[in-house]
């Protein structure tokens, strides 16, 4: 038995070889029932039976690592009224849980913030939830720091 700690790394997916791009697709597949068999959804991804059970317990997305997590954001938000609070409210309004909230003094018509919350009740995933969030108006810029 490996007494190990797992160390976790966010990987853009773009570096990733095919072999685990394809493993996650299979593994995607078969969750929307999309794929009857594992050997169904590994041919419609033309990857081997053993790649994909070699990757398969090593390999899946950000949201679903995310769940049931407190995730730390920062954020870089204009200056001007209400941007903070619409953060704030998308958050709720997708049933995320802040936690903690920091907002820096403004400065050259920005200020930093950090936002921790819980994603146990998100309705959607993680990543739906940042996309949303990069859409507010005045968030300049926005990065998960990091999760518990």
């Amino acid at each position: 038995m490996n007494n190990q700690k797992s160390v976790f790394y966010l990987v853009r997916e773009e570096i990733l070889p095919e072999a685990i791009k394809k493993t996650i697709k299979v593994k995607e597949l078969l969750k929307r029932g999309e794929a009857r068999t594992i050997n169904d959804a590994v041919e419609k991804m033309e990857l081997s039976r053993s790649a994909y059970y070699k990757y398969k317990d090593y390999v899946f997305p950000f949201y679903e690592a995310s769940k049931e997590k407190i995730v730390t954001l920062a954020l870089l938000l204009e200056h001007k009224p209400g941007v903070l609070s619409r953060v704030l409210n998308t958050i709720a309004n997708e049933k995320g849980s802040v936690l903690t909230i920091n907002q820096g003094i403004p400065l050259q018509g920005v200020a930093n913030a950090t936002v921790s919350l819980e994603t146990a009740d998100l309705a959607i995933d993680l990543e739906a939830l940042l996309d949303k969030l990069r859409l507010v108006d005045g968030v300049k810029r926005l990065e998960v720091l990091g999760q518990a």
